[in-house]
């Protein structure tokens, strides 16, 4: 599976895990929590922070429900097309926050929902396009953004296998080549029995394409789970403060869980290490104190031939001695000096 850079970052399945900070829309519209959300992820050391860019107008109808979890979360008095308008940003907006993000050394990504903001984020120059789950089946944004030749990141919840190849289809048509799969469950929450994490094999099996997961679940536990499984990017909602109004904040990580899942992710990628068996320099300091030699269980006087019963394994605390693999070619063997009881028996010591 290709490996690929985004900025300064490689991703890749034996890289650091690129760990996506997912604003969102819990900036509610204020440029300020934005700011905010921004100097939380890179204070965490978050690879990336991303946030949203659309148009309530060019995104749903004036009269279109609401999801049952952005109701549960805003209330029934707003349309869905009410609560997103609220949730806008300006081009000016998001051009302000490239910037700032820049100052705070942390990679700046959006996703778009149409066109229009596909044109506007590749002029700002966001390294990566980021396809949520809802477009996944949107084959001529998908197409669009084909053309901008930049690196994608394609989430696939509520999909098939079919569906994926589809979409792949249209991206790489065009000869782009460097995409990332998400795995995603798109329920907010998603519930962790229902993660099937199992997937990200799949989909690296099938796709051939490096797989991370966009995790809805409450916690970091999942996250730590995809890791192990081979995900190569986690993305993750976070928020200043779980009990803000809006749709998302609810199902997101405070500053302090997404610090742990940061330092956590680093952790168990440093555990994972290389895969090469071999003993630990602790281990090998150890190994004198743990591992038994072959020592006389009786004096044994010079000229006897070793029987069973006069030897036996024990630890001895130094590096001396014969291991216990060799117990049987020392039997039969004669001894070329006197060996007092508890002694090591050394090679030099028997012929």
């Amino acid at each position: 599976m290709k490996n690929f850079k985004i900025s300064n970052k490689l991703i890749g399945e034996d890289e650091p895990c690129f760990i996506i900070a997912e604003a969102g829309v819990n900036h509610n519209g204020d440029i300020y929590i934005a700011k905010k959300l921004i100097d939380v992820a890179a204070d965490v050391g978050a690879d990336a922070v991303k946030f949203q860019t659309f148009k309530a107008d060019k995104l749903v109808l004036p009269d279109a429900d609401k999801a049952e979890y952005q109701t549960k979360n805003t209330g029934s008095q707003d349309t869905q097309y009410q609560m997103l308008k609220k949730l806008e940003l300006t081009e000016s907006n998001f051009e302000e926050l490239k910037a700032y993000a820049e100052t705070k050394n942390i990679i700046f990504l959006s996703t778009p929902f149409d066109n229009e903001s596909v044109d506007f984020l590749d002029s700002l120059g966001v390294p990566l396009f980021k396809i949520g789950s809802g477009d996944l089946t949107n084959l001529p944004l998908l197409q669009h953004i084909a053309k901008k030749n930049k690196p994608v990141i394609l989430s696939t919840g509520m999909s098939t296998l079919g569906e994926i190849e589809d979409a792949l289809r249209i991206l790489t048509n065009k000869g782009l080549r460097d995409i990332i799969i998400l795995h995603c469950i798109t329920s907010y929450p998603a519930k962790a029995d229902e993660a099937n994490l199992k997937v990200i094999r799949t989909l690296k099996s099938c796709f051939k394409l490096p797989v991370g997961l966009s995790d809805h679940t409450l916690g970091i536990n999942v996250s730590f789970a995809a890791r192990v499984l081979g995900a190569c990017v986690i993305e993750k909602h976070f928020t200043l403060d779980k009990k803000l109004p809006g749709p998302d904040h609810g199902a997101s990580l405070d500053p302090e869980e997404l610090r742990a899942l940061v330092n956590g992710m680093r952790e168990i990628e440093s555990a994972l290490g290389d895969g090469i068996k071999r003993p630990t320099k602790e281990e090998e300091n150890i190994t004198k104190f743990v591992r038994k030699k072959i020592v006389a269980c009786t004096d044994i006087p010079r000229g006897t031939i070793i029987e069973e019963v006069m030897v036996m394994l024990k630890r001895v605390g130094t590096e001396e001695g014969i291991e216990p693999k060799y117990f049987y070619s020392v039997l039969g063997k004669k001894t070329l000096q006197d060996i007092n009881i508890n002694s090591p028996i050394k090679w030099t010591m028997i012929e």
